[in-house]
């Protein structure tokens, strides 16, 4: 800065003087060739050197003596200035700091699914024949154990018949080979009474022992035939099992030309009319959906499968009922990501009571519950942007300033998450402006809520 001498009323003086004196000599010296008349009768004054000096040395006097007058009390007030603004630099900076806490708010997960049926079943014709009756039509409400379609078969009747006549055969064979083991049973009995006996006879030398050996061979061979009588017995048992499990396939044939409801539910489908001849396995009379309760799939991405969890409620909305909103719960996960999607499979199930939902509407669901793993949350305002990348004012444990660089979430305009770079409990200068700097020492203050 410049600064201007202060203006002294002696010196201004004495230079006045000075300049009268000079302008006096240069004229005695331009009149000295003049009259020489004149000039002898003018008195003609010369300075001496002892005057001018003194009139120089007074000259510098003056100026130092200005000089200093003028300068001390600058430099004073230079020396305060610069003290001032040095303790101003030594002082604190006071800041108002927050805490890195985690949202506490409930996550929301919006996404699309297809509504269906809880439980759905294509109804088919097991016996073959013709449609003669039927009962339901499509839309219509059935009970579990309803009649919904009666088939005519007639050969399923004959094939009764038949199976009873073969199981009477069957019983026959039965009692026939019981009658053959019975008589064999005795026939062996007799022949190993014989047998003892003769083995009597042959140790008291009575019979020769050719005699005894022939009825020796008799008793065994008596008792093999009993007991293949025995296997036949069994054999004919089996055949009457047999028999009877036709007859009782043959009577639930029968059965099954009555078409009835697996379960309660709507009819969403009628594939068949009276008349129509229909083969066992392979016709498809009806389809019936059970309404009361709604399931929903979703497909959640792999950022928020882990929030996902059995219980979590959700919230179901449909475009053709607007203003209105149905409450379900997750019933079950996949608990595997999709590997070509990366997203967890998810079914929501929806209470239906008033039917006002139905199967194969598209739906939006919002999945609200508490994150699991919940991300860090800080005001808009602590962000610092500048070419290098995002960042934040970290106050350390010394109360230094480090600038942390972050990574951004989601932007919901007043705070931001925050996914990357800081910890829970970190302090964060709240407004850090452009006068924050790395290793700043400031004076934190916690920030009114």
């Amino acid at each position: 800065m410049k600064h201007t001498e202060p203006d002294q009323p002696g010196l201004s003086d004495l230079l006045r003087e000075n300049e009268a004196l000079k302008r006096q000599i240069q004229e005695l010296k331009t009149t000295g060739n003049g009259d020489s008349h004149a000039g002898q009768s003018r008195k003609v004054w010369h300075p001496s050197a002892i005057t001018i000096w003194a009139i120089f040395l007074a000259v510098v006097v003056l100026v130092v003596v200005a000089f200093l007058t003028g300068y001390t009390p600058l430099l004073k007030r230079r020396e305060v200035i610069a003290g001032e603004a040095h303790e101003q630099e030594r002082a604190l900076q006071r800041v108002e700091v927050i805490e890195v806490r985690r949202s506490l708010d409930k996550s929301t997960i919006e996404l699309p699914g297809n509504i269906q049926a809880i439980t759905e079943a294509p109804i088919l014709a097991r016996a073959d024949g013709y449609l003669v009756r039927r009962m339901v039509d499509i839309g219509d409400r059935v009970r579990t154990g309803q009649p919904l379609a009666e088939i005519e078969a007639p050969e399923v009747d004959d094939q009764i018949l038949q199976a009873k006549a073969s199981l009477q055969q069957t019983q026959a064979a039965v009692d026939q080979a019981v009658a053959n083991w019975e008589r064999g049973q005795a026939d062996e009995d007799l022949a190993k009474v014989t047998a003892e006996r003769w083995s009597a006879l042959l140790a008291k030398g009575v019979v020769s022992r050719q005699e005894n050996d022939r009825y020796q061979s008799e008793y065994r061979s008596l008792v093999a035939a009993t007991k293949a009588l025995e296997k036949a017995l069994a054999a004919q048992r089996s055949n009457v099992a047999a028999a009877e499990a036709n007859l009782s396939r043959l009577d639930k044939v029968q059965g099954y030309r009555l078409v009835k409801a697996p379960f309660d539910g709507v009819i969403t489908l009628r594939n068949v009319d009276v008349g129509a001849l229909v083969t066992a396995g392979n016709t498809l009379l009806f389809r019936v959906a059970q309404v009361a309760t709604l399931r929903i799939y979703l497909n959640v991405p792999q950022s928020n499968a882990s929030d996902v969890r059995t219980g979590r409620t959700a919230r179901v909305s449909v475009s053709n009922l607007p203003g209105r909103e149905f409450t379900g719960v997750v019933a079950r996960t996949a608990n595997s990501l999709d590997p070509a999607s990366r997203t967890l499979l998810v079914e929501v199930q929806v209470p239906n009571a008033d039917g006002a939902l139905m199967p194969g509407m598209y739906a939006r669901v919002d999945l609200i519950g508490a994150s699991a793993n919940a991300p860090l949350r800080i005001p808009s305002d602590a962000l610092i942007v500048r070419a290098e990348g995002t960042e934040v004012a970290l106050v350390r444990d010394g109360h230094t300033v480090h600038l942390q660089k972050i990574e951004v979430g989601r932007d919901y305009g007043d705070h931001i998450d925050v996914i990357g770079g800081l910890s829970e409990g970190q302090s964060i200068i709240a407004n850090p402006g452009d006068v924050v700097r790395e290793g700043l020492e400031v004076q934190p203050v916690s920030a009114a809520k």
